[in-house]
């Protein structure tokens, strides 16, 4: 049986990862694959439980306390959806996974490094998305749009309520990590038009088919 591939998009909030996904799965099942769709945190049940969790904005938690419920949730999300699917020959896209903990809990909460490198091996050892899409965007762009869409979403969880500053140490970190894992991570300008970030999308993704 052919392995599928594991596809995940990344990019601080209101960078259009959610535009973008459901592009990019219309897209992969136009071309005959398999798609599920997926996040982080969640993907199972015991996954969303946690999902709110962490994102209750009424919730005050230590950020190593942020970072163990994100790896706790993947654990379970690889176990009962992303692995099973891939070994079925689906194609399986993430809204977030590890590369965000290195960012957010990381970049944005002060977490060192060496202890998500440590939380990684545990949870996923070598295992690593086939591609990476990270949509780059300012912290200033980014919160236009999320709060040009507030009344959508009715409210905001503990990471939109950050200030710049917080988005702007996430999205540092998420180039930093881009330039390590060139082969892995690439960078799309999503403050472009849609058309463009479509093309961009479908250029990549024609290397791995």
């Amino acid at each position: 049986m052919i392995q599928g591939k594991f596809i995940t998009l990344e990019g601080i909030d209101g960078a259009g990862k959610s535009t973008h996904l459901s592009w990019l799965e219309s897209f992969l099942r136009s071309m005959g694959k398999n798609v599920v769709v997926t996040h982080e945190p969640g993907g199972t049940p015991l996954g969303e439980k946690l999902r709110a969790l962490v994102l209750d904005s009424s919730l005050i938690m230590h950020p190593e306390t942020e970072a163990l419920l994100m790896f706790a949730a993947r654990r379970e999300h690889l176990d009962r959806l992303i692995l099973p699917a891939l070994d079925r020959g689906d194609w399986v896209i993430s809204d977030r996974f590890t590369d965000a903990s290195y960012a957010y809990q990381g970049g944005g909460r002060g977490i060192f490094a060496n202890k998500l490198d440590e939380l990684e091996r545990w949870v996923h050892g070598t295992f690593q998305p086939d591609l990476t899409f990270y949509f780059d965007v300012t912290s200033e762009l980014g919160r236009k749009r999320l709060h040009s869409r507030i009344d959508e979403i009715k409210s905001i969880d503990r990471f939109e309520k950050e200030e710049d500053e917080f988005f702007d140490r996430v999205r540092k970190t998420y180039l930093e990590r881009a330039h390590k894992f060139p082969h892995r991570i690439q960078i799309i300008d999503s403050s472009q038009p849609l058309e463009r970030v479509k093309q961009s999308i479908k250029n990549i993704i024609s290397s791995i088919c």
